[in-house]
């Protein structure tokens, strides 16, 4: 298969070069063993997905030293061996033993895996790596800049989503039936048989009301204990991206506190939510929103990870799609689904910059050809022009 060339290929290499090991996070068929394959010369390379290799480490993870160990002995080494060990989730006692041979320097990594929930430290939720010796990063599906030639149609995006493999699938129909076996392949290999749920028809029925629901605020305290639990695996399992609100204002507004969640792609938002491929223009202007609100959280991933992604909204009407947080600054954006926005569409991003320190400029993306001001303020911004925010916010 065609190899596309990814924006994260950069990061990567310059991760290696610093002596650096790396953990790469993505969900399911986003490309993290391609991209390894075509950037990395391992020494070795395990794939843990296989059930052979992954019996023989559950039953001696202790095996991995002792074949690292043999490499080292090569007089011509002048460098710590490179391993690569793919979806490390399956065998979480391995991680221990890659940790104290980083620590020793006797070998650089990288890991893949699909899911952050058991490289999670029971105590305190996070990571079990050491901070400083492992580069954390997360392969996406394509992002605009990635996708192949000839740019798909935005209704084709918003319908079909962004995994490599179906954005160079030709035919609609096989689209929509490789869709429907991500799903089915999600739900039998990573919910059922890493068993995260006792009800595995339960927890397809809220799949099915959380792709319905995505882009709306969620009411946690609301929900039952099993449901908040739901949520917490598609977040663990990279399916899904939590967006919190912005609960502090010099006002006296009453400020939204409930999350967003947005699904990592659009085409599996649709499976799951068992929705056809004829949307109404109501339906696209929210996939749309959902559509920018991700490319604008892979590419703070991407780009600068010390920025946030939240959103803004006030109980009594006024609301921003997404605000991105700087460092001491907000950068407002309002997603529109039209290609004649108007002075209308800035009325509460005006709101939102007379409140808080901003940017200069707030945007309403949209589908306009060429970007224009709608005031002083605010510039309308075509869709395809996404990356610039971010490439522009530092200036």
């Amino acid at each position: 298969m065609t190899y596309l060339k990814r924006l994260l290929d950069t990061r990567l290499q310059h991760a290696l070069e610093r002596g650096k090991s790396v953990l790469l996070l993505g969900a399911r068929q986003t490309g993290k063993s391609t991209l390894l394959k075509n950037q990395c010369d391992p020494d070795h390379y395990y794939d843990l997905s296989s059930p052979q290799l992954r019996r023989e480490f559950e039953q001696d993870p202790d095996r991995l030293a002792d074949e690292i160990a043999a490499l080292t002995l090569s007089p011509e080494r002048k460098s710590p061996p490179l391993i690569i060990i793919d979806e490390v989730q399956k065998v979480p006692e391995i991680i221990d033993v890659a940790q104290s041979l980083i620590d020793d320097q006797k070998a650089r990594f990288v890991l893949t895996s699909s899911s952050a929930r058991k490289l999670k430290k029971r105590e305190n939720g996070d990571i079990n790596l050491l901070p400083g010796r492992v580069i954390k990063l997360q392969l996406d599906v394509l992002m605009l800049s990635e996708l192949p030639s000839p740019h798909p149609k935005l209704e084709d995006i918003l319908l079909y989503g962004q995994l490599p493999h179906i954005c160079l699938t030709g035919n609609e129909f096989d689209k929509d039936e490789d869709l429907k076996s991500y799903v089915n392949i999600y739900l039998e290999e990573e919910i059922r048989q890493e068993a995260l749920v006792r009800n595995l028809g339960a927890f397809s029925r809220f799949l099915e009301l959380a792709a319905i629901e995505a882009g709306n605020p969620i009411n946690m305290t609301k929900l039952a204990q099993e449901i908040s639990e739901y949520f917490q695996i598609v977040e663990d399992g990279l399916i899904v991206d939590k967006i919190l609100p912005i609960m502090d204002g010099t006002s006296r507004r009453r400020l939204t506190k409930a999350p967003k969640y947005l699904f990592f792609d659009l085409g599996v938002r649709r499976i799951c939510a068992k929705e056809g491929t004829r949307l109404s223009a109501a339906s696209l202007g929210s996939q749309f929103e959902q559509f920018i609100g991700m490319e604008l959280n892979r590419d703070i991933r991407l780009k600068n990870d010390s920025y946030k992604l939240s959103y803004w909204r006030d109980h009594n009407g006024p609301e921003v799609d997404y605000v991105i947080e700087m460092h001491h600054e907000f950068l407002p954006i309002e997603v529109k689904w039209t290609d004649k926005p108007s002075t209308k569409d800035c009325r509460h991003l005006m709101k939102f910059m007379d409140e808080y320190p901003c940017k200069d400029i707030a945007y309403v993306v949209c589908r306009v050809p060429r970007k224009r001001m709608l005031n002083d303020r605010v510039m309308a911004l075509p869709w395809q022009e996404l990356p610039s925010i971010l490439d522009n916010a530092g200036e």
